[in-house]
């Protein structure tokens, strides 16, 4: 999806910022975490590869459960009828009860299935994977650190240990991108530590909408406290237009920014200053 910068963190204090990169779920993941060496002693590369370890880790498990790309999965498995949800994993029929009740918050504009009925739990299952990584990273005692997969973005602590300097991301611009449109702070002492970002300016027309609606908006970014809330109130305003991003910005502690499809910009008042 399209979503925020390759780079989201852009501190103002001089302490450097060391990044890991890896693939997983058709999309690149960055953890950036401060340069500093860690409690036990240890080097802050060091630090860092043991920290990305565990994250790539997080979301190889859930991918080999979820991706209907992948023939020996789960997910392709019920998408095949070979099985039932009564006979799948406990990890499964969880996220598809998460789903559902998601579907029910947001009148079904957010839904867990594709319009031929297959179970796609993909609308979800990335937020999921980045909530386990960070409280992975937490179990760790890695408390400062910008989780990145895709442009939906969660952060902990700041890029300055110990300050209350915030973790900036950009949102990139949907017709232009080398541009960012806005930035909004996260982490620290904010209300919010996820920014997610859904659209097609970069994947398509990927988003389910009704037989023959036009896009109202062709990309729609939300910050909340939860990455699950972001990620899925940003999928559900694309595919619900105006009327769910009110129920959004009434329902629930979030920020939007939404782009339609002529270009104009429609947001709540913390991405207008």
């Amino acid at each position: 999806m399209p979503r925020t910068s390759e780079n989201p963190a852009r501190p103002t204090a001089v302490a450097p910022l060391i990044a890991s990169t890896f693939h997983s779920m058709g999309t690149v993941i960055s953890l950036t975490m401060p340069g500093a060496p860690g409690p036990g002693g240890h080097s802050a590369t060091d630090e860092l590869e043991a920290a990305a370890a565990v994250v790539e880790r997080v979301f190889l498990e859930l991918d080999q459960t979820f991706s209907l790309y992948r023939e020996d999965s789960e997910a392709s498995s019920l998408a095949r009828g070979e099985m039932t949800l009564r006979d799948a994993s406990p990890v499964m029929r969880e996220r598809y009860a998460e789903a559902l009740e998601w579907r029910l918050r947001t009148h079904g504009a957010f839904t867990p299935e594709r319009p031929d009925g297959v179970l796609d739990l993909s609308g979800l299952i990335k937020a999921y994977a980045i909530q386990e990584a960070g409280t992975s990273l937490l179990a760790l005692g890695r408390t400062d650190w910008c989780l990145n997969p895709g442009g939906d973005v969660l952060v902990n602590g700041s890029p300055v240990p110990g300050s209350p300097e915030p973790w900036d991301a950009g949102i990139v611009d949907p017709f232009d991108r080398g541009a960012l449109l806005a930035g909004y702070p996260l982490g620290t002492r904010r209300r919010h530590s996820a920014l997610a970002t859904s659209g097609s300016a970069e994947r398509g027309d990927h988003i389910w909408r009704r037989a023959g609606e036009a896009p109202t908006f062709v990309q729609v970014s939300v910050a909340a406290a939860d990455i699950t809330t972001a990620d899925v109130l940003a999928t559900a305003i694309v595919a619900g237009g105006v009327p769910m991003l009110d129920r959004a910005t009434d329902g629930w502690n979030v920020a939007v920014l939404a782009v339609g499809s002529d270009g104009a910009l429609l947001g709540t008042p913390d991405f207008r200053r």
